[in-house]
């Protein structure tokens, strides 16, 4: 008898499939970061960090790592996480873009930050009329970090002000970030009580502030790793208790290692095994029901990785080594910044195509998916015959793994 059996007391009538499958989507969020305290996990060091710098009048945080590894998801956060820590919090999130100046990025801040001021009413009786007052309303057009500095000094007593600007990687004015990184220097020669949190893609601070050292010592750097095994597991176990589920343990080992790391998918795939196992009347979900929740993550994955992956095998020749390359690269050793060489794409790829190979069979293919013609789907460093490659985007490779797995999956290609 099956777990979906009708006599098994984990099975579910219609009404209970139906709402079973609508709480997932508001339980496993891939679309979006993740907003809720309860149901972000794993994350504990890094929480400490930033609690401890808010703690410290003159520290600020610089939050890097890769694309997805859950750096948005842990900012929006904060002000919740700071409050379970007994302290009042003030926790505006602002998004950068490319077309920000640094005055419309304090702008945007400030519209989100309100002073009161008294005003006296109409009449000589009449008592005096408290006013909320956006800061935006004080900045000044052309904004200077002293600007900045004079603005928020008068805040800060009694409430911890933590302004986070996300994306900061989008900001690519080295003007713009010099300005930033004199505003840190200048609130924190000034002791003023504010914490200000940059969160970008980079694989370093310099990557995504600029190397400016006079405000190292004010810096608290904090690296998003890619998430461990037992730390999705988290995702999926407080997703049990939320939804009244079960995961199984082979279910739970699929999905924690298909994810890579990435957050994003472990909530895409624990989504879509959870409504694959109410179709089937069932809270106990199994390892096919991830099997069938595979091929609809493929199939949803997000828009640029799929287009970048098309883009990549793409080819005149209707057999072509371009499918299997790629996966090859997902399947390869890496070093802690993600990177791998030819001489480590050997083996996947003998095992996935059956043939004897040697890197020169594909050393070129490795090349063409470097350019932007083709995605890119890879980034290459180094020098020459010494070259290393990662994905650009490195969500692409839970994909491509996955996609290995899904039904009808045509990512085994043969040909040259």
């Amino acid at each position: 008898m099956t777990a979906s059996d009708a006599t098994s007391p984990d099975a579910l009538s219609r009404e209970e499939s139906l709402r079973l499958a609508f709480e997932a989507s508001e339980v496993f969020t891939p679309a979006v970061p993740i907003d809720q305290t309860d149901l972000f996990a794993g994350r504990t060091r890094q929480v400490a960090q930033i609690i401890d710098a808010v703690g410290q009048r003159g520290q600020h945080v610089v939050m890097y790592g890769e694309r997805g590894v859950g750096k948005t998801s842990l900012a929006k956060t904060l002000s919740a996480l700071l409050r379970n820590f007994g302290k009042s919090v003030a926790a505006p999130l602002v998004t950068c873009d490319g077309t920000d100046t640094f005055s419309s990025l304090w702008r945007k801040m400030f519209a989100e930050l309100y002073t009161s001021k008294e005003v006296q009413g109409a009449g000589f009786a009449t008592p005096p009329v408290k006013l909320n007052i956006a800061l935006a309303e004080q900045l000044p057009d052309a904004a200077t970090p002293d600007d900045i500095r004079r603005i928020l000094a008068p805040l800060g007593y009694g409430l911890s002000i933590v302004l986070i600007f996300d994306e900061f990687d989008r900001l690519s004015d080295s003007s713009l970030k010099r300005l930033m990184a004199e505003t840190i220097k200048v609130l924190s020669d000034h002791a003023v009580r504010v914490t200000i949190v940059l969160v970008g893609v980079a694989d370093n601070i310099d990557e995504l502030l600029g190397e400016h050292e006079s405000v190292g010592r004010n810096i608290v750097q904090i690296q998003m790793p890619r998430m461990q095994p037992s730390q999705l597991e988290q995702i999926l176990r407080k997703g049990e208790q939320r939804l009244g589920v079960s995961f199984t343990g082979d279910t739970v080992a699929t999905i924690t290692s298909l994810s890579q790391g990435f957050p994003s998918y472990t909530h895409l795939l624990g989504l879509h095994s959870v409504k694959e196992a109410a179709t089937d009347g069932t809270r106990i979900i199994e390892s096919a029901h991830a099997e069938r929740a595979i091929a609809k993550a493929v199939e949803l994955a997000d828009h640029s990785i799929r287009d970048a992956y098309r883009k990549g095998i793409n080819s005149p020749r209707k057999y072509n080594l371009y499918a299997d390359v790629i996966l090859a690269c997902a399947l390869a050793e890496r070093d802690e910044f993600g990177f791998f060489q030819a001489a480590t794409i050997r083996d996947p790829f003998r095992k996935i195509t059956g043939k004897p190979y040697e890197i020169a069979s594909f050393i070129q293919h490795l090349a063409n998916l470097t350019e932007k013609s083709r995605g890119p789907v890879l980034r290459r460093s180094g020098e020459k015959r010494r070259y290393k490659f990662r994905f650009d985007n490195p969500l692409m490779e839970p994909f491509v793994r996955m996609r290995s797995r899904a039904p009808k999956s045509p990512i085994s290609r043969r040909g040259s």
